[in-house]
């Protein structure tokens, strides 16, 4: 059995061809999206942050709003990038989204990935200290974002305060029990994987990871799994850690589907470069035929390794076609290979 959510970057363009001409259109369809998911029985809404992108950028709000609007949906992000965050004013955002919500908030966090403008997070008022890196820095923001969410005091209070305050030392309010738990770490590494077990934050792996080995997409992030797995062990943690991969993956069902994606082009995985020296492993995307999309399905590794998979979703498309897509993987794919 696997958790199955979808994954939203929530482009918009103001093109005739787009169904999300406006930030507006592609947050209040976001909302609708989530509606949509929770009726079909999906398990989770997730949504994807770029600054300075005509893409979702501002998560808390959004995930407050969708919260409101639904009932029993887990709600996350994968991922935010915490080299942009203030982690005192993310943990009361979170911890407000998370209680709204009644506990379902399901918060991925990373170093975050290549940008549309050089080193965004200096506009945003951080920089790397000392001999940091920015990859230092969101993992920096990250750990003071965790010891946060533990929600012990830590601040010492007016001795002439405008409101009474109870004894101690104060925590940031609101305060959302159990939140910790529910923090993911998007890796694109073995080592920043182990580093997230450590910390006892779950493991989020999307279609792109840092080329490690030259074996194949699926091979390296099963790999990356287990390893994380390992460490988690290893570092004595009591609760069983949760462990999503991200798939573009469409069952081709009718003529609409065939038009959007049955022309294949993208059934291998592609290397890249990130920076000059940086290799990277891009997964391949699923689409065929339910009968042969199970059978591709079930050789891939990952997917087996994995929880929870996440479905990235073409959001440009409208809010009915994407509950199409969701309800066909739901219904012709996910009982054949025991998702359900």
């Amino acid at each position: 059995m696997k958790k199955i959510g979808f994954l939203s970057f929530g482009h918009w363009t103001p093109s005739p061809q787009s169904r999300t001409q406006s930030a507006a259109d592609a947050l209040l369809q976001s909302i609708d999206l989530a509606v949509e998911a929770e009726r079909l029985g999906m398990d989770g809404a997730y949504f994807r942050v770029h600054h300075f992108a005509r893409q979702l950028a501002s998560p808390f709000p959004l995930l407050a709003a969708v919260g409101a609007k639904t009932r029993k949906i887990e709600i996350g992000t994968a991922v935010i990038d915490m080299r942009y965050e203030n982690p005192h004013y993310m943990a009361e955002d979170a911890g407000a989204a998370d209680l709204i919500s009644s506990g379902r908030l399901q918060l991925g966090v990373s170093r975050g990935s290549p940008e549309q403008v050089i080193d965004g997070w200096r506009y945003f008022g951080y920089r790397p200290s000392g001999s940091e890196n920015d990859a230092d820095l969101g993992r920096r923001h990250a750990e003071a974002f965790l010891d946060l969410l533990r929600g012990k005091g830590f601040a010492q209070p007016n001795p002439r305060p405008m409101f009474a305050n109870p004894p101690g030392l104060l925590r940031l309010e609101p305060f959302s029990e159990g939140l910790r738990d529910r923090i993911w770490w998007g890796a694109a590494t073995n080592a920043t994987a182990i580093w997230a077990a450590k910390l006892g934050m779950n493991l989020q792996s999307s279609t792109l990871k840092f080329d490690e080995t030259g074996e194949p997409f699926h091979i390296q992030q099963a790999g990356q799994i287990r390893a994380f797995r390992a460490a988690w062990k290893e570092a004595g943690h009591a609760r069983t850690p949760r462990i999503s991969v991200s798939r573009s993956i469409f069952a081709l069902v009718d003529d609409r589907d065939r038009a959007y994606f049955g022309r294949g082009g993208q059934e291998e995985d592609h290397i890249g470069f990130l920076d000059e020296s940086t290799r990277a492993i891009f997964g391949r995307s699923y689409a065929a035929e339910p009968d042969v999309l199970i059978e591709q399905l079930r050789n891939d590794e990952a997917i087996a390794e994995a929880d929870t998979l996440l479905l990235t979703v073409p959001n440009q498309l409208g809010v009915a076609y994407n509950a199409h897509v969701m309800e066909a993987i739901l219904t012709t794919v996910a009982p054949a290979l025991s998702w359900r």
